[in-house]
């Protein structure tokens, strides 16, 4: 298909696709003639992750750029998918900073039977746990390890959907969008319950107080 045709299918302006194509995040069809191009199914499904990237997860150029990178540098191996995941988790959860360590994090990990390796990931549950000490609002272990427990099921759910992706640029895309979607979901969720056992606990319309637990 030629661009005219590529916008209607994807949705997107030729203005925009031009752009990207110039951004390098999209990369060039295959030339016809000095002025005209084919696009195949691969320009299409780079567009819905830009436009995902963009439109539901609200990352900025440079960004995408980096998850473009990263996805154009993966060659399917279980090693450059896992780099790729790590980048996109990176990004789209804003989770750089320097490494930290701290003891109720690597007990998590180990109790977890986690991996123990270091990860962008660990460090901000590190640097999050510090905060929440610093704050005076640090956990026992026990309700850790009940927040980790949960977080490791859901964990394990998110990559089950992700893994079944058949191209790299689907499975960006799918985890990348569930990773903003599904951490706002449990952030939801969790509002939610902590709303439903404080009236329970203390009353409401349809609980009078102190009973329903």
């Amino acid at each position: 298909m030629q661009l005219a045709e590529l916008s209607k299918a994807s949705e997107v302006s030729a203005a925009s696709i031009k752009f990207y194509l110039r951004s390098g995040i999209l990369q060039p069809g295959a030339r016809l003639n000095p002025t005209r191009s084919a696009y195949g199914p691969e320009h299409l499904q780079r567009l819905r992750l830009i436009q995902g990237l963009r439109q539901v997860v609200g990352l900025g150029l440079r960004e995408i750029t980096i998850i473009v990178d990263a996805l154009d540098d993966a060659d399917g191996s279980a090693e450059q998918t896992l780099e790729l995941l790590g980048v996109i988790q990176s990004t789209v959860l804003k989770l750089q900073g320097p490494e930290v360590h701290t003891v109720e994090g690597d007990a998590v990990v180990t109790e977890l039977g986690w991996p123990d390796e270091p990860s962008e990931a660990r460090n901000a549950l590190n640097a999050h746990l510090a905060a929440m000490a610093t704050a005076g609002v640090s956990l026992d272990p026990a309700t850790l390890r009940t927040y980790a427990a949960a977080a490791d099921a859901i964990a394990g759910l998110d990559l089950d959907i992700t893994g079944s992706k058949p191209t790299l640029d689907e499975l960006a895309l799918t985890a990348a969008v569930g990773m903003h979607m599904h951490s706002q979901l449990v952030l939801k969720m969790l509002a939610l319950a902590q709303a439903s056992h404080a009236i329970r606990r203390y009353g409401g319309r349809d609980f009078p107080r102190g009973t329903g637990e």
